[in-house]
């Protein structure tokens, strides 16, 4: 599904980074994360409230990690 300025749950998640199950991990515990629009089953996530939520929100940098 092709919508100007929303995204699929497989593209948020891509453009996060992130696996698609985690994109509704954040979204059910982060208050601050944007509310997806729903279009039949489809959710549709809005580009400018991930790509705000990304600038508030730094990817942490996984090299420093020690395990």
């Amino acid at each position: 599904m092709d919508v100007p300025g929303y995204l699929t749950t497989d593209q948020a998640a891509e453009r996060l980074g992130i696996n698609t199950q985690s994109v509704y991990n954040i979204a059910n515990r982060s208050l601050d994360f944007p509310k997806p629009v729903k279009v039949g089953r489809t959710s549709l996530w809005p580009t400018d409230g991930i790509d705000a939520w990304r600038a508030a929100h730094p990817a942490r940098n996984r090299k420093s990690w020690k395990g």
